[in-house]
């Protein structure tokens, strides 16, 4: 046998783990997004955010085709672990449950809040469990969060709610169930943006180092 054969290949590094995500909002989501990228550089995690890609219909639309468009050919192994979300509110949309049904149904996660973002924001501060409109849960934010007006557009810095990503999951957790144990599932407060935060985590948590030979 030679000396070849017996020497070790070098490590090969994986892909990233593509997250497309198709956002309602233009501004908050999106730098909340950008920020959750930058506080897991490192990772073999690639984030890309469709911004403002309409209601929820709409957005529905972009996702499945942009899902479709992607099983015209065949994927690789590595291209099999990429994941297409949708993030949008309740507000006065109609025909949410069946938008949700139909995506999930076509393996598309969704990122869902009632009544609004700024919802998931708050649970990275403290815990909320109260059944009121988005003008109150965005005038809520205003008296935790310094940096963030509705009034005078002043948006959160977002970097500022990273370290507390798990909290917040685990409070938006426990909050949810207690909408079940009461028969309201999907009313607020309710968010699924849980799902989506530790959908990252747990990609970039994956091994992204494969030893050959």
């Amino acid at each position: 046998m030679s000396s070849k054969s017996l020497r070790r290949r070098p490590a090969s590094i994986s892909p990233p783990v593509k997250f497309t995500i198709f956002s309602e909002g233009k501004n908050t989501e999106p730098e909340y997004f950008d920020a959750f990228d930058k506080s897991i550089k490192g990772a073999l995690v690639s984030l890309t955010v469709v911004k403002a890609a309409g209601v929820p219909k709409t957005i529905a639309t972009k996702a499945l085709e942009f899902r479709k468009k992607g099983r015209r050919r065949a994927l690789s192994s590595f291209e099999e672990r990429d994941q297409t979300w949708v993030v949008f509110d309740r507000d006065e949309h109609d025909a949410v449950k069946e938008t949700i049904d139909n995506l999930s149904k076509n393996s598309i996660g969704v990122a869902f809040r009632n009544p609004c973002f700024e919802l998931w924001l708050i649970l990275h501060i403290e815990d909320f469990d109260r059944p009121i409109d988005r003008h109150a849960v965005q005038k809520h934010l205003e008296t935790i969060c310094a940096d963030y007006s509705v009034r005078q557009g002043k948006k959160p810095d977002c970097q500022r709610f990273m370290a507390a990503i798990e909290t917040a999951e685990g409070r938006a957790v426990k909050m949810n169930e207690r909408r079940v144990q009461e028969g309201a599932e999907r009313q607020a407060p309710w968010t699924t943006v849980y799902e989506l935060t530790k959908a990252i985590r747990e990609a970039a948590k994956s091994g992204n180092v494969a030893v050959n030979g």
